[in-house]
């Protein structure tokens, strides 16, 4: 090899050399601006019963294999909210389906078969009509033998008015169970009437189109499906590494699963910055994201980055707060 090759061959390391030195310093949080405060917790549901993940799918009733009951709330109802707020929740979760007479019921399932002493879905009630409902009579801890909540949650399945009403304060991130565009507009059409403070309380997730058109209507509102994380996530894993933050990153809303977490450029301080200047808030989750895992127990809260300051996604507030507090 003549010495012009070896110099060139030199070039070339050093370049490379070079290039993964910037890599390195443009996206490792130990160079990162380390910011005040600790992180923001979203309770899932409000304070709920919770139970086992094992097996779960889509069509899982889970009202019937809860733990025994440590607390008497029901999820998605006001005094859960209240109590997840009592907490230490910053953040509420809860999710909506379109009732009958043009409202938002506030409610988890796809039907009403698996909670309540009802049958089908909220768009065949009113509201009114879903409130004569029982939404606590399915629930058991011992495969049937007993109910614990049944004849207590009559009255108690909210609509959207309501929470919000009851909540004029407060954050919540707001679940569209579907995957319709016109359950978008509907919710559109009532957003539309907040103030633009109101509006940056909130925040939407669900499905593709109708967080489609809830964003077409309203462009200043998070929102986040699928489709939004997507494209965010793969165009910022092709070219985060430079600090660059796609367009699709901004203004929106990321859940990140655990999982995927470690693949992003500059996590977690680093990335948590750059995501903040783009006015995107950041929702880590517990495990791969396919069903709704929280950081729920010590060891769950031992796998986040010690400084880690943006938003954990929990199903048991009344457990997260003290043991966080204890990590401190």
């Amino acid at each position: 090899m003549n010495k012009s090759n070896k110099r060139l061959k030199t070039k070339i390391i050093m370049f490379f050399l070079a290039l993964l030195l910037f890599i390195y310093v443009n996206n490792s949080s130990l160079f990162a601006t380390q910011k005040d405060g600790t992180p923001l917790l979203l309770a899932h549901r409000g304070l709920a019963q919770t139970f086992p993940m094992e097996g779960i799918e889509n069509d899982t009733c889970t009202a019937e294999r809860i733990y025994e009951p440590e607390h008497p709330y029901l999820e998605n109802t006001i005094p859960s909210m209240e109590a997840a707020f009592e907490a230490g929740a910053d953040i509420v979760e809860f999710d909506v389906h379109p009732t009958k007479d043009g409202q938002f019921a506030v409610f988890h399932d796809w039907t009403l078969d698996c909670r309540t002493n009802g049958k089908g879905v909220t768009r065949d009630y009113t509201m009114d009509e879903l409130k004569s409902l029982d939404i606590g009579y399915g629930y058991t801890a011992d495969h049937g033998k007993t109910y614990p909540f049944r004849g207590k949650g009559i009255g108690l399945m909210p609509s959207l008015e309501e929470v919000l009403s009851h909540f004029p304060e407060r954050s919540f991130l707001i679940h569209i169970k579907s995957n319709d565009p016109a359950e978008g507009k509907q919710l559109a059409r009532y957003l539309s009437a907040l103030s633009e403070k109101r509006l940056s309380q909130l925040a939407v997730y669900g499905g593709n189109e109708p967080v489609a058109s809830l964003k077409e209507e309203i462009p200043n509102l998070r929102v986040m499906s699928k489709a939004t994380l997507k494209s965010c996530l793969l165009a910022y894993i092709a070219a985060g590494w430079t600090g660059y933050v796609p367009a699709a990153c901004e203004d929106t809303q990321l859940h990140i699963p655990e999982k995927i977490a470690l693949w992003l450029w500059g996590w977690s301080n680093e990335f948590l910055n750059r995501m903040e200047e783009a006015n995107t808030r950041v929702i880590v989750v517990a495990g791969g994201g396919r069903f709704s895992e929280g950081f729920d127990a010590i060891e769950d809260i031992n796998r986040l980055p010690a400084d880690y300051n943006g938003v954990i996604w929990t199903n048991r507030i009344d457990r997260l707060t003290s043991l966080y507090k204890e990590e401190q």
